[in-house]
């Protein structure tokens, strides 16, 4: 679990990634290079990919500020997690070397930026006698190898960049693409701007069935966006996945009030994602609850549509979805976006949805909706149908 000073010092660091100097070191002064030095191999090896090498290789990798210097050794191996192994019982055969300073702007900085000859990387042990040189040699086609192998997967931990959501669904075995859904390539579209933001992120819906606690998708937001913090919700408890930059929570997506004081202790939020029961009620309860703590600028997304069609989860028959589903939703709030084009208002106050929809972008079982100020005015009142007609004619 995480407590309340690692989540305060985490927060500090992803600030200070993409800020000064002297932010950095003032994270250092307070917190001690030994607390941030384990917050940030615990954010490498999260971001690590799976090793390929197949002979056991041990990796150090040392994290130093001024004159003090965190160490730690990694056995990497195929088919095995990437684990912390004690001084004792390592025999490391390359070392990584980062300041503090150097990594955090790696992994919390902006991740466009240039990140070449900022560390230093040697290969060991370096040998004494002419013996230990011929043993060297002798080994260098499996050894050698492997340890380059795990030095790139290191290396591939130490920074903001990633592969794209397609790959990272696959790895951590969320069904948003190749599976049920085909969701990555609608959410690269949409979720591209928010990447380097210290975004906040919440997804109703952990996953996971029996003794599988599920969280792909949480783990899939966390790699994806290098400095935000995400949340999972569900009916279930899968407080176990909590870890640094995620937190599970238990609750109900049908109960306002809960909804509500989850809102207000933890947002507002840039993202909002439903992925939960897709019960009809608990999607638009869920909606009407959780939009008004979304930001301005920010998305509110609902996955699985399809059950708008499906009786058993509230759905319409007929092939047309009713006003009480999922789509009925999405029909209002395209409404919503037009309000002022109706020429004989049924209010004269706008909605809360009439006046910050902006956008909604709907694509197969997936639909995108963004939050602002829906501002723009309606055509002249004197423009009725016949002028319209006429200027539309030249």
């Amino acid at each position: 679990m995480v407590d309340v000073a690692q989540n305060a010092l985490i927060r500090r660091l992803v600030r200070a990634g993409a800020g000064s100097d002297d932010e950095i070191d003032a994270v250092l002064k307070d917190a001690g290079l030994t607390d941030v030095a384990r917050v940030l191999v615990a954010e490498v090896l999260f971001r690590s990919p799976e090793p390929v090498n197949t002979a056991p290789v041990d990796v150090a990798l040392d994290v130093t500020h001024g004159g003090e210097r965190y160490s730690v050794a990694l056995r990497m191996v195929r088919d095995e997690a990437i684990r912390v192994i004690g001084d004792d019982s390592a025999r490391v055969r390359s070392r990584v070397t980062f300041t503090a300073a150097g990594l955090v702007r790696r992994l919390f900085g902006p991740a466009d930026s240039q990140r070449t000859g900022d560390f230093h990387n040697s290969f060991v042990p370096t040998p004494e006698d002419p013996e230990r040189v011929r043993e060297l040699l002798a080994e260098m086609n499996t050894v050698l190898r492997a340890a380059a192998q795990a030095t790139a997967t290191l290396m591939a931990g130490c920074t903001g960049r990633c592969p794209d959501l397609g790959e990272l669904s696959i790895r951590y075995g969320s069904d948003k693409w190749a599976s049920f859904h085909w969701y990555t390539a609608h959410y690269e579209r949409h979720f591209a701007p928010y990447r380097d933001r210290a975004v906040r992120i919440l997804e109703i819906g952990i996953g996971g069935f029996d003794d599988d606690l599920g969280g792909g998708s949480l783990k899939m937001w966390k790699r994806y966006f290098p400095r935000g913090t995400v949340l999972g919700l569900d009916l279930y408890d899968k407080t176990a996945l909590t870890e640094p930059r995620l937190t599970a929570l238990v609750g109900d997506q049908n109960d306002p009030e809960y909804l509500t004081g989850l809102a207000r202790e933890h947002g507002p939020f840039d993202i909002v994602i439903d992925d939960g029961s897709h019960v009809n009620e608990h999607v638009r309860t869920s909606f009407r609850t959780l939009f008004p703590y979304v930001r301005p600028g920010g998305l509110y997304v609902i996955e699985d549509l399809q059950t708008a069609y499906f009786t058993d989860f509230g759905g319409s028959t007929g092939g047309v979805a009713g006003p009480d589903t999922s789509l009925g939703l999405v029909k209002e709030l395209i409404d919503d976006l037009h309000h002022r084009e109706h020429r004989e208002p049924s209010v004269t106050r706008p909605t809360p949805t009439q006046s910050t929809v902006t956008g909604v972008h709907a694509y197969h079982n997936i639909v995108f909706v963004e939050k602002g100020t829906n501002g723009e005015d309606t055509l002249p009142s004197w423009m009725d149908a016949d002028v319209w007609t006429a200027l539309g004619a030249k």
